[in-house]
């Protein structure tokens, strides 16, 4: 019986076209990188657990796709644990490796690894696949793309602007109305501070972190359940409503250094980035642990698809593989939800998916010899040309070139062949006109 191909949950083949678009996308982005000054850098897609686990909090650990050792992995596994069925337990003498959860924590792998080999600032982008155990839905899968750009060994604020002002151009450039929201970490410790309840910090970051999924009354409910008061948790979300940064800061005056910290440093960003879609929002969180400065998310306005891009500064996370601690900022594009909301919008260049220029059409005999030769002119002038290979019903040519949004054809007949010039027609408006080769050239160029 034969099986029915499917593909694994959360991932998907790309066509032709897909393909052109996401290309697109990606170009798009990395001019952008290149015209700031970064480099790019690759690493592999398989990193040790080791270096994965316990970057990205409790929640991202249970996303990681971990990878089974080679041979009789259960050898080594622990009988107790096997038959209490402890996979948390078991995980550990049956797995090493993982698929990488983003291109952040391999970054600073790297850098550890190559410090002695890098110049700093190091300003690098990296662009390629990610994976995440998670559930698949609209704009959420468990292999995608990512494309980011951090800059490492720098505590200069300008970096923060600089990948701001990266956001705003690239989404510029892609034709999307968004909005770019920062918030720093330092004024949301400011706020657990001044509110009193700092010993659950991470807990309440993570509630917070919910607010656009669960909305205000669940997350009060989760506040409940961590033990804070009605008057504490009225406290806390007065304090995330305030976006001016002075009015912020002066309710952090003898409550909160970190906090008033914070509201200097978000103030200094937003003077230098003076673009009206770049905006505070006091209660963005972002649930990575790793985060301890500014943080970055941006969300499209014309389109229901929550972050498309974010970020922050993480300050200790090369410290965490025993390396000299090296401050790091960054910014991620989401390409998938980029893609998707492009798709949605119908909002794509109209040559997009045109890869070959111009189709010479196969009539057979000394009418395709003579395209043969003329198709190896064209290439060696650098216009994307077929020859259609069969000399096939003069329909099914024309069907292939319009299916593959070819904009134009060529016709050697008879007369052609005894001229020594070519009729081309353009498939859009079905003008057509007889060139010799010079000028076809020139036209197709």
């Amino acid at each position: 019986m034969k099986v029915k191909p499917r593909l694994v949950k959360g991932t998907r083949d790309f066509l032709p076209e897909q393909v052109n678009k996401r290309k697109y996308i990606l170009n798009t982005i990395q001019t952008v990188f290149k015209k700031f000054g970064f480099q790019e850098i690759e690493t592999p897609a398989i990193e040790l657990l080791e270096t994965l686990t316990g970057k990205y909090g409790e929640e991202g650990d249970k996303l990681l796709f971990k990878i089974l050792n080679s041979g009789d992995f259960l050898s080594k596994a622990d009988d107790q644990h096997l038959q209490e069925k402890d996979s948390k337990a078991i995980t550990a003498s049956i797995s090493e490796k993982g698929l990488r959860y983003d291109l952040t924590v391999p970054l600073a792998r790297y850098v550890v690894q190559h410090q002695n080999e890098l110049n700093f600032p190091f300003k690098r982008f990296h662009i390629g696949p990610v994976w995440r155990a998670d559930r698949p839905q609209k704009g959420r899968y468990r292999e995608f793309f990512q494309c980011d750009a951090d800059i490492i060994g720098s505590t200069s604020l300008l970096n923060e602007t600089e990948l701001t002002l990266i956001l705003a151009e690239a989404f510029e450039a892609l034709g999307l109305s968004v909005k770019i929201q920062l918030n720093n970490r330092k004024i949301l410790e400011g706020i657990i501070e001044t509110v009193g309840v700092s010993e659950q910090y991470k807990e309440i970051l993570i509630a917070i972190d919910k607010m656009d999924k669960i909305g205000e009354e669940g997350v009060t409910n989760e506040l409940q359940n961590l033990q804070l008061t009605a008057e504490q948790i009225t406290e806390l979300f007065a304090l995330f409503s305030i976006t001016d940064l002075h009015a912020l800061a002066n309710s952090f005056k003898d409550k909160s250094a970190i906090g008033e910290e914070g509201c200097e440093e978000m103030t200094s960003i937003l003077n230098k980035c003076s673009k009206k879609n770049v905006v505070f929002a006091p209660a963005l969180a972002r649930g990575l642990d790793y985060y301890t400065g500014t943080i970055w998310e941006v969300v499209v306005n014309d389109v229901a698809m929550g972050t498309i891009a974010a970020g922050g500064r993480y300050d200790n996370l090369t410290e965490m593989f025993g390396g000299q601690n090296m401050s790091g900022v960054g910014i991620s594009f989401g390409i998938e939800r980029i893609y998707d909301v492009l798709e949605e919008l119908n909002q794509w260049p109209a040559d997009i998916t045109t890869s070959t220029k111009v189709l010479i059409i196969n009539f057979g005999n000394e009418g395709e010899n003579v395209g043969w030769q003329l198709l190896q002119s064209l290439r060696n002038s650098n216009i994307p040309s077929e020859l259609f290979p069969d000399d096939a019903k003069l329909k099914k040519q024309m069907s292939y070139a319009d299916k593959k949004n070819i904009p134009y054809v060529i016709f050697i007949g008879e007369e052609e062949i005894k001229t020594g010039k070519y009729s081309l027609k353009a498939m859009t408006t079905g003008e057509q006109n007889v060139l010799g080769l010079e000028e076809l050239i020139e036209v197709l160029k």
